[in-house]
């Protein structure tokens, strides 16, 4: 039923089914139900370059997404992630449809707390909602949490292997050049730790469709000083590469 409102992105309809829905577009099943989504690209010319991926499924378009297999492990699926909750928690809503059921993001911010350091990794909590896309799939709020349950299973399990980390929110933001002094002083306050464009929208996805889903963004540039800081936070192959291997790990975790 549509909850009207004054403002249109506050009216949420909580039908399951809309006029277009991801089983319109009859993708087709994928041979596992888990799947990495990674923002690291030369991550992922490293493991095709070196045997250790092989194709598993194009999803056609003006934009295709392409979907591989670990040569050592076909149960973990992994693809490149797209900019922004419309196309990445779009295509995750697709996924879901295509079978996948649990989902483990890795993928870089920028850190509103200097402390923070590169590649410092978060595990994230839940994102703060500054965007629009999840605002469809769930209720107005301020914040959208992940499931307790899955991050606490990622938890014990970095805390098992000694892997060290943070925990907390993201603040998911459409808008990368509007991510103003006071704004960010407001999301810190509120617990933000990293911004980024995605979580808000992958999280409510997950939600809506009730699928496993846990993300670690690992600290890049930092926000939090007078100017902002790129701090070579793309040059951190090794952190990259790393983090893509914990994932698939932790993907049988939760």
């Amino acid at each position: 039923m549509l909850a009207e409102h004054d403002f249109p992105i506050l009216e949420f309809d909580d039908a399951g089914v809309a006029k277009l829905n991801p089983a319109s577009f009859n993708p087709g099943k994928l041979s596992s139900d888990k799947m990495i989504i990674t923002f690291f690209p030369e991550v992922m010319n490293k493991l095709l370059e070196s045997g250790k991926l092989e194709p598993e499924h194009t999803i056609p378009g003006e934009n295709p997404v392409y979907i591989y297999r670990f040569t050592d492990d076909p149960n973990v699926l992994i693809t490149l992630g797209q900019v922004g909750c419309p196309a990445c928690a779009g295509n995750l809503d697709l996924f879901n449809e295509m079978g996948i059921g649990k989902v483990m993001f890795c993928g870089g911010g920028g850190v509103l707390d200097r402390n923070i350091e590169v590649g410092q990794i978060l595990l994230v909590d839940g994102a703060i909602r500054d965007e629009g896309f999840s605002y469809h799939y769930l209720p107005p709020s301020r914040v959208v949490n992940t499931d307790p349950a899955v991050t606490g299973k990622i938890a014990a399990y970095l805390e098992k292997e000694n892997v060290s980390y943070l925990r907390g929110l993201t603040w998911t933001t459409d808008a990368i050049f509007r991510e103003t002094a006071d704004k960010i002083e407001r999301r810190k306050a509120e617990g933000g730790k990293i911004v980024e464009m995605e979580q808000a929208g992958c999280i409510a996805v997950a939600k809506f469709r009730g699928f496993e889903y846990g993300a670690l963004i690992y600290g890049g540039d930092d926000l939090s000083g007078e100017e902002w800081s790129e701090r070579g936070w793309r040059s951190r192959e090794g952190v990259r590469y790393d983090l893509v291997q914990l994932c698939k790990k932790l993907v049988y975790v939760i």
